[in-house]
């Protein structure tokens, strides 16, 4: 994401004689570095989108804004859950919906522009990013519906009333990794009780072959949820590099013609897995519990790095 350094500014000045005043010319804008909680954030403007902006924490990318424009989705995992959250009832209709996980609140931001009325709660347990967040990327209209907490998101979840969601949106990383407690079927328990029937559970997550760790999250949400399937590049699904893949989970069948052929548009088409093919890739990997659990691997170096 290329940046560059503010421009001059015009003092606004006019002429008597000038027909009518000269606009002054908007600032470019800087990037932001600060340290947060668990490491340090920038915010880095993209200079072909006026008001979008590259969220990174300790170099790897977290979230990417345009506030003129909040249904734009720029990371290719961010465009699957946002196919997700468009096929959740009836399109352009409010729903409710839990994000684990905020960064700079992309896909809450989403949700608000294209399901108007809809309620979101999201969980984010840094207070200096969500202090960052709030500062330089303001949600417009007085929130538009959604309510930012602080907190660990399975204390949160475990404290969440039964049946209340109609999707619940996992995105947390400790750094470049799942942490440990939010993968285990204890943890999908609690997910499948808060949400209401029909309703979906869409993680994101990162691995790359042989998949032990993913393999293990679909072993672990198929004994909690009678449906589960995978969102992901074929590149990745072949082992041929380390990437981002969607898992869903919930207790009534997936739309997944509708959701192949969304994520079939994308620049970099996605493909969903199910059924059988899903579990000949699951094979005989084991049901995650709270006493053997460990984060998702760290990704190789550059995998997801910004300089």
């Amino acid at each position: 994401m290329a940046t560059r350094p503010p421009g001059p500014r015009h003092n606004g000045r006019v002429n008597a004689s000038d027909p009518e005043p000269i606009p002054e010319p908007l600032l470019d804008p800087v990037p932001v570095t600060r340290a947060v909680d668990h490491g340090t954030a920038k915010l880095l403007p993209d200079v072909d989108r006026r008001r979008a902006w590259l969220l990174t924490v300790d170099g790897a990318p977290q979230s990417y804004v345009d506030l003129d424009d909040p249904e734009y989705l720029e990371f290719e995992y961010a465009r699957r859950l946002g196919h997700v959250l468009d096929c959740a009832g009836d399109e352009g209709r409010p729903v409710d919906v839990l994000h684990l996980g905020g960064g700079a609140l992309t896909l809450p931001r989403y949700v608000a522009a294209t399901r108007p009325g809809s309620r979101q709660d999201v969980v984010e347990a840094d207070t200096g990013l969500r202090a960052l967040v709030a500062e330089h990327l303001p949600l417009a209209d007085g929130g538009a519906g959604i309510t930012v907490h602080g907190g660990d998101a399975r204390a949160w979840l475990a404290a969440a009333p039964e049946d209340s969601v109609d999707v619940l949106v996992a995105d947390v990383f400790g750094g470049s990794r799942v942490p440990a407690h939010l993968t285990t079927v204890a943890y999908a328990r609690e997910a499948d009780r808060v949400l209401r029937d029909g309703g979906t559970y869409a993680a994101n997550l990162a691995d790359g072959a042989p998949f032990a760790f993913l393999r293990s999250q679909l072993a672990t949400f198929s004994a909690v949820f009678a449906h589960v399937a995978l969102v992901a590049e074929p590149a990745v699904l072949r082992g041929r590099r380390f990437g981002n893949a969607v898992l869903l989970a919930s207790r009534a069948d997936f739309d997944v013609q509708e959701l192949s052929r969304r994520t079939a548009r994308d620049a970099f088409p996605a493909r969903v897995e199910h059924g059988r093919a899903l579990r000949r890739f699951i094979g005989d990997a084991a049901v995650v519990t709270d006493a053997d659990a460990v984060p998702s691997p760290e990704p190789p170096g550059g995998s997801f790095s910004v300089g």
